[in-house]
């Protein structure tokens, strides 16, 4: 073994075999013959020092290998999770723009790496959280530069014990699962969130005296992400306690907080950063909090400078139905509230009977409820001057109010089918539920709170919502039926009627002439008779005698002539003829009668045939003004709500504004999308309903026809048969 290290060493290296081994080995002299090194070199073959590892010592490591980004297809065909590639900043922002997905699924199955782009010549860096987003597991930076990214990037990675590791999220580690990082809706299986942040005071943020302000700002998805919006005011001449007593900053809706930071930034009055925080807002605690600060490296400070914050953290709750979970949340409150006010009014003197249910609250009220709902400024500065129990109670009453009036004041998305709905039929379930919904109704106010109350009282209002709509549907349904398409109607049609009257027509031709050849075979067949009783009486007279003589004996010459042969074989002769031409007549008559049914139902066909392309056209037109109608009432509710919003006096930053306005955008564009598609698989219902129908007429009429011809064919073949010799007498 160590004669062939020596070999390998000899023959890898071999000047420095010699320096080392003349170094080490002055005296040694070799012991092998020349013949003998050749022979041993000869049958030495090298291998790879790789295969001498053992398995169990290279399974315990991770290696990857570097290769050329050839596309997201090839990659995922090839499967090879080993496999990593490296984007420049600019590459990788490229993918993302045109194939975020894809670039999700990659980062699920291998790694990736993104690093600056050449053209940062001053060392400044990129916000990493972009490539977060997207999964990928490792983003250079330029550590000497302490900017904002760069804080960003060592206070995510301070967590985790400081491992400089961080599990992903779950939907972007499986496979069966898909995730565009640019969604602005809430990913299916997490819980969207909603944090409010008061800053109230600091300490120890200088030694100077100098005036401070504080940011806070929220990094994660693009939907989530604020900047440069919340900021307190300036203390002046304060660095040691200033207190802020700021309005809450509210991030209203944090689409993934799995994904979200918060960032908690001191500046002077001059913009000079004292210190910053950054925290993962799924591992924030609500609650009142002292922040200590970093500095810009993320080290620890010797004043050890904090933030004394309230921080509230709770599960986002849409405005239409906040007031139904505040209500649900603490129903002896709600409940109370409502007892308070009729205890009030009877002390006063006034009747259960003589209070009338109005609207409680304008549109613009509305608004300002909605806000204090959603955990607002104006809701969250009430919690400086009271407990938190009375402040929950009172947001909880503020906020079911607020819900009612949503519902009255935000028009649904049936809007359309009111008219519709509105008969006398439902009076009585309109009442219950405005008893139900009501904010200031008497008559449940002297049972004792129970949450299952206000839980049976939404079980009613959405009942009866879902009844109204039911019905809406089942009008509109009705509206767009059609009336079944009648034979008889259809004979009344002129171009039927025209068709009958040339039927009657050429029966008269016929009739005519049959007519005529009858009298023709007659006046024939009669000549024929007076022709061969004057030859028989001619023949058979002895003697020739007066015409009187003649005259008398007529009748015994004519029981002469019956029995004469000729006369029978005249007869039948005679007979057969007629019989025949009346046989002939009624086939004739027969095949008339054919064709007619044939045209008659050929020409009913037709114009069943144009009744239903007319029906169809109808029901059409119908579908597409209830489409117009349709996209008339969303564009009418779009503006409404964006009116209402934008008059709201809650929201003061036109940022938040915008949000709102996108996210209100975005969910009435689901809405109507929705109510679109329904409305149009409903109009595909009726037009496959009425293309059976029409088709179910037409075969119909076949069968009939048929039938009709099959009877006709039957009564022919009847009459043949029992058709008998005839003459004329």
């Amino acid at each position: 073994m160590w004669q062939a290290f020596l070999l390998q060493m000899q023959e890898t290296f071999p000047s420095l075999f010699r320096f080392y081994f003349r170094s080490y080995c002055p005296n040694f002299q070799p012991v092998l013959t020349k013949e003998e090194e050749e022979r041993i070199f000869a049958e030495y073959h090298y291998t790879g020092a790789t295969t001498n590892i053992h398995p169990l010592l290279s399974s315990l490591i991770n290696y990857t290998h570097p290769v050329k980004f050839s596309g997201f297809d090839v990659a995922e065909g090839n499967n090879l999770h080993f496999h990593m590639s490296s984007f420049s900043e600019s590459t990788g922002l490229g993918y993302l723009k045109q194939c975020a997905p894809e670039f999700v699924n990659y980062n699920k199955r291998q790694l990736s790496r993104i690093y600056p782009k050449g053209a940062r010549v001053d060392s400044s860096n990129f916000l990493p959280q972009i490539f977060w987003n997207a999964g990928c597991q490792m983003v250079a930076l330029n550590f000497q530069t302490p900017d904002v990214y760069m804080q960003l990037n060592m206070g995510k990675f301070e967590y985790n014990a400081g491992s400089g590791y961080l599990l992903k999220p779950d939907f972007m580690r499986r496979p069966d699962r898909t995730f565009d990082p640019f969604s602005e809706s809430p990913v299916d299986g997490v819980i969207a969130a909603h944090c409010s942040v008061r800053v109230i005071s600091g300490q120890f943020l200088t030694d100077r005296k100098v005036g401070t302000y504080v940011e806070v700002e929220m990094y994660g998805l693009p939907t989530d992400t604020i900047r440069k919006e919340h900021r307190t005011k300036v203390i002046a001449a304060n660095g040691l306690n200033p207190v802020y007593a700021e309005a809450p900053f509210v991030f209203r809706k944090v689409v993934l907080p799995e994904l979200a930071v918060l960032r908690f930034a001191v500046y002077d009055e001059n913009g000079k950063q004292l210190g910053q925080r950054i925290l993962p807002l799924d591992g924030l605690q609500a609650g009142y909090r002292h922040i200590s600060l970093r500095s810009d490296t993320n080290q620890t400070m010797v004043l050890s400078p904090t933030l004394f914050v309230h921080i509230v953290i709770k599960t986002y709750v849409p405005d239409e139905l906040s007031g139904l979970v505040d209500a649900l949340a603490d129903p002896r409150a709600y409940l109370s509230e409502q007892k308070k006010r009729q205890e009030a009014l009877a002390h006063m003197g006034v009747d259960d009977s003589d209070i009338v249910e109005v609207p409680a609250k304008t549109n613009a009220a509305k608004s300002k409820i909605l806000q204090k709902t959603n955990g607002s400024a104006a809701n969250l500065l009430n919690e400086k001057e009271n407990p938190p129990s009375s402040a929950r109670s009172d947001g909880n009453l503020t906020s079911t109010g607020s819900s009612k009036l949503n519902n009255e004041a935000t028009p649904a998305p049936v809007d359309k089918f009111k008219s519709i709905t509105a008969g006398a039929s439902w009076k009585r379930p309109l009442a219950r539920g405005t008893r139900a919904d009501g904010p200031h109704h008497n008559t449940h106010l002297s049972a004792p709170p129970d949450s299952r109350k206000i839980s049976s009282e939404s079980t009613i209002s959405a009942q009866f919502s879902s009844s109204m709509r039911r019905a809406s549907m089942r009008k509109q349904d009705d509206k767009l039926q059609v009336e079944p398409i009648e034979v008889d109607d259809l004979k009344k049609d002129k171009l039927f009627a025209k068709l009958l009257k040339k039927f009657q027509k050429e029966s008269e031709e016929l009739k005519k002439k049959h007519q005529k050849q009858r009298d023709s075979i007659q006046k024939q067949q009669q000549t024929n008779v007076d022709k061969l009783m004057t030859n028989n009486r001619r023949s058979t007279r002895k003697e020739k005698g007066a015409r009187r003589q003649a005259s008398e004996n007529l009748d015994a010459s004519g029981s002469d002539m019956a029995n004469n042969d000729r006369v029978r074989s005249l007869v039948n002769v005679q007979t057969d003829e007629w019989s025949a031409m009346m046989r002939r007549h009624e086939a004739e008559e027969f095949e008339l009668r054919k064709s007619q049914l044939r045209e008659q139902t050929e020409t009913l066909r037709k114009l069943l045939l144009e009744a239903q392309k007319a029906q169809m056209q109808g029901l059409k037109l119908r579908l597409e003004n209830e489409t117009k109608e349709l996209k008339q009432t969303q564009t009418k509710k779009s503006m409404e709500d964006a009116k209402i919003l934008n008059l709201d006096k809650g929201i003061k930053t036109k940022a938040e504004r915008e949000r709102r306005l996108k996210e209100l955008h975005e969910k009435n564009l689901k809405m109507f999308v929705e109510e679109r598609k329904r409305l149009a698989k409903k109009g595909e219902k009726h037009e496959e309903q009425l293309a059976k129908r029409h088709q179910d007429q037409l075969e119909q009429l076949e069968r009939e026809a048929a039938k009709a011809l099959e009877q006709e064919e039957a009564n022919f073949r009847e009459d043949q048969l029992s058709s008998k010799p005839a003459s004329v007498v």
